[in-house]
C-alpha cells in the first residue's frame, strides 16, 4: 500500500519536459510510480486537480551553516518550497576550526545576531575533521537536504591560527596541510570548495574590521584548491575583489579549460546595479568568451528579484565598502559610534568616502534611500534627500546628523540592484547564469529572499519570458545537474521531495519583505516573505508533508527527513 497518492496533478519533472496530468505514488519516502492513472491503494489520497506538482526547489547559495545546528528544519526556506540547500559558501563553513574563531569569521560577514551566535557557541559540537563534520550533519534532524562546500577561511584559520591567517603568508608546510584537509574533505563527500576575495567581508571579535582569512591568500593558494576541484569535477565558488580588477583575470585563468579539464566554477554575482546601468550587459559576452572560447564551465549567480536591503541607522552591510562606514560597523555600542561622530575629522572623512564613486557596489544616492521608521514620525516614508530639501540642508550633512542622532532607531531601506524587469529577466534566462544568490540564513535583519525560486516562477508566468517547465527546470533539475546533486527531479526511485502549488497564486506580485520576531532567534527580528502561503499548498520531504497551506509541521526539524548530499556520479559536461 502507498503512503500517499497524489491524483490529477499537472506534473513537472524538473528536466524541462512538457508537463502532463497524472498521479504520483509515494511509499516509504520514495516515488514508486508516476503515471496518467495509478489505481494502487493508498493510506492517503490527495486530489490535486488544478494544482502543479514540481520537484522541491534547490537553493544554491545559503549561509545556513550555523542555523542548522540550532534549528535544522530551516522552516523559512522549506515553507517556500526549498528542499535542498547548498551551504559553505563565500569561504565560510564550520567544517573545521575552533567554535569561537568560526563565530568571529561568520558573525559580521553575514550580520548574524549575537543571540544566534551565543546560542550556537553554547551547544556547539566538537569535530576534528571535515569527515567528522559530515558525520555530525548526518545525525541532525535535517529538514531539507544539505549539500556542503568547504570554506577556505575556516581551513586557513584552522591551519595557520587566526592571527597568522590575517597577517602573514602561509609556510609551504601550511599550504600542504590546507591542501590535505581540502583533499580529505572532497574525498569525504563535500561538493566543492569556496573562496572569497570580496574586500568588504570583515571579522568581528578581537580582529574586528579586518577582512576575513580567505581574502589574505594569493593566487597560488587559490589555484591549489581549484586544482583539487578540477581533478574531481567538484564545484569551486568565488567572489571577486572589486577593488582589484586583476582578480577577475585571475579567476578567468582559474576557470579556463584550454589544455585541461574545465573547472566547475561559480562566481558571484551577475546583477543589474543601480549605480552602473550597463554593468549587466557585460556578463553575457564574458560568459561566451569564458565558456566557448576558453572552454570553461562557469556559472554566475543572480538574484531573481530587486536587491532591496534594510538597514538600522549606521549598522548595515552597505557601509562595509568604505572605511568610515566599516568603522561604524566595528563599534560594539551606540556610545562608540557617538564618539566617532563627535570627531570633525571623522565626519569630514565620512563625507569624502560617501561621495567617492570609485568601484562602489552601493549607489549611495540619498534620493533612493527611504526612511521606514524613526523617532521623528514626519520623516517616515521620505527619502533622506527629500528631508534635506524640505529643511534646506546639505543632504550628506543631514544624513550624518540623522545617523548620529537616532543611531539604530533609524530604520531605512534601499534597492541596489535588479530593480529593472528587462535586465533581470535577461539574466535569469541566460543559460550560464543560475538563478540563486538568496543568501538565505544570512543578514537576517537586512534581507529575506527565501522565495527566490518562486519569484522566478512568478515572473515566468506573468511575463511569459520563459515557459513554466523551463523556469522550474532552472531551480530544480538544472542546478542539481550542474552541482552534481541527486535531487531536483521527479522520477521513479527518487526521494519524494516535491511541492504541490496553486498556479493561480503565481499571478500575484512578488511578495514584499516583512519583519517578524523569530522564535528561532529567541525573538529577534528576521526579514521574511509570506506571500508564498497563497501559492504553496504543501511541501513533502522524504514523502512527509512538512508544510500544508502555510502551516509548518512539528515534524520539520524534529525528525530526520533531509539527507547530506554527496556529489553524484554524473560525468563532466
Amino acid at each position: 500500500m502507498l503512503n500517499f497518492l497524489i491524483k490529477n496533478a499537472l506534473i513537472f519533472d524538473g528536466l524541462g519536459s512538457p508537463a502532463f496530468t497524472g498521479d504520483i505514488g509515494i511509499k516509504e519516502g520514495q516515488i514508486v510510480a508516476i503515471s496518467p492513472d495509478i489505481s494502487l491503494e493508498a493510506a492517503q489520497v490527495v486530489d490535486a486537480s488544478g494544482f502543479w506538482v514540481t520537484p522541491g526547489f534547490i537553493d544554491i547559495h545559503t549561509h545556513y551553516d550555523l542555523e542548522l545546528e540550532i534549528a535544522p528544519g530551516l522552516s523559512e526556506s522549506v515553507r517556500h518550497g526549498v528542499t535542498t540547500v547548498v551551504i559553505g559558501n563565500c569561504s565560510l563553513s564550520v567544517a573545521v576550526g575552533e567554535a569561537q574563531m568560526l563565530a568571529d569569521i561568520f558573525q559580521r560577514v553575514e550580520t548574524l545576531s549575537h543571540r544566534l551566535i551565543a546560542k550556537w557557541l553554547n551547544q556547539s559540537v566538537s569535530w576534528q575533521t571535515p569527515g567528522e563534520y559530515l558525520h555530525h550533519l548526518q545525525q541532525l534532524p535535517l529538514g531539507p537536504n544539505v549539500a556542503p562546500m568547504l570554506g577556505h577561511s575556516a581551513v586557513r584559520a584552522h591551519v595557520m591560527g587566526l592571527e597568522r591567517s590575517l597577517t602573514v603568508d602561509p609556510t609551504p608546510g601550511e599550504l600542504n596541510q590546507m591542501e590535505l584537509i581540502a583533499e580529505s574533505a572532497l574525498e569525504a563527500g563535500f561538493i566543492g570548495i569556496s573562496i572569497d576575495m570580496f574586500p568588504w567581508h570583515r571579522m568581528s571579535g578581537e580582529w574586528r574590521g579586518c577582512t576575513i582569512p580567505s581574502q589574505h591568500a594569493k593566487l597560488p593558494e587559490y589555484a591549489r584548491l581549484a586544482h583539487l576541484c578540477r581533478q574531481r569535477d567538484r564545484v569551486f565558488q568565488v567572489t571577486p575583489n572589486l577593488h582589484r580588477l586583476a582578480s577577475f583575470l585571475d579567476i578567468i585563468a582559474l576557470g579556463s579549460g584550454i589544455g585541461q579539464p574545465p573547472l566547475r566554477l561559480t562566481v558571484l554575482s551577475a546583477l543589474d546595479a543601480v549605480h552602473n546601468r550597463n554593468l549587466w550587459r557585460v556578463f553575457s559576452p564574458l560568459l561566451w568568451i569564458w565558456n566557448r572560447l576558453l572552454r570553461g564551465n562557469v556559472r554566475f549567480q543572480t538574484l531573481t528579484e530587486p536587491f532591496t536591503i534594510y538597514s538600522d541607522g549606521p549598522v548595515t552591510p552597505l557601509f562595509e565598502e568604505f572605511s568610515t562606514g566599516a568603522q561604524l560597523n566595528s563599534c560594539d555600542s551606540p556610545e562608540e559610534r557617538q564618539e566617532l561622530w563627535a570627531s570633525e575629522t571623522f565626519r569630514e572623512q565620512f563625507r569624502k568616502d560617501w561621495l567617492n564613486g570609485w568601484r562602489k557596489s552601493f549607489h549611495r544616492d540619498l534620493k533612493l534611500m527611504e526612511i521606514l521608521s524613526c523617532p521623528e514620525p514626519s520623516f517616515q516614508g521620505l527619502s533622506f534627500a527629500a528631508i534635506a530639501e524640505k529643511m534646506q540642508r546639505d543632504p550628506v550633512e543631514l544624513f550624518m546628523d540623522l545617523l548620529q542622532r537616532y543611531d539604530t532607531d533609524l530604520r531605512w531601506v534601499a534597492t541596489g540592484a535588479n530593480d529593472r524587469l528587462e535586465p533581470r529577466l535577461a539574466m535569469m534566462k541566460h543559460p550560464d547564469i543560475l538563478p540563486g544568490f538568496t543568501d538565505a540564513g544570512a543578514h537576517v535583519r537586512n534581507l529575506g529572499y527565501y522565495d527566490g525560486a518562486l519569484s522566478l516562477l512568478k515572473q515566468a508566468v506573468t511575463t511569459n519570458f520563459m515557459t513554466p517547465e523551463a523556469a522550474i527546470h532552472r531551480v530544480t533539475g538544472e542546478p542539481a545537474q550542474w552541482f552534481r546533486l541527486d535531487a531536483g527531479v521527479l522520477k521513479v526511485g527518487a526521494k519524494a521531495d516535491l511541492v504541490l502549488l496553486n498556479p493561480l497564486g503565481l499571478q500575484e506580485a512578488i511578495a514584499p519583505q516583512v519583519e517578524i520576531l523569530d522564535p528561532i532567534l529567541d525573538g529577534e527580528p528576521r526579514m521574511v516573505k509570506r506571500g508564498s502561503d497563497q501559492i504553496i499548498h504543501s511541501v513533502y520531504i522524504k514523502g512527509v508533508p512538512v508544510v500544508s497551506q502555510g502551516q509548518v509541521s512539528s515534524r520539520l526539524g524534529s525528525e530526520p527527513l533531509g539527507t547530506v548530499l554527496f556529489p553524484s556520479v554524473a560525468g563532466r559536461e
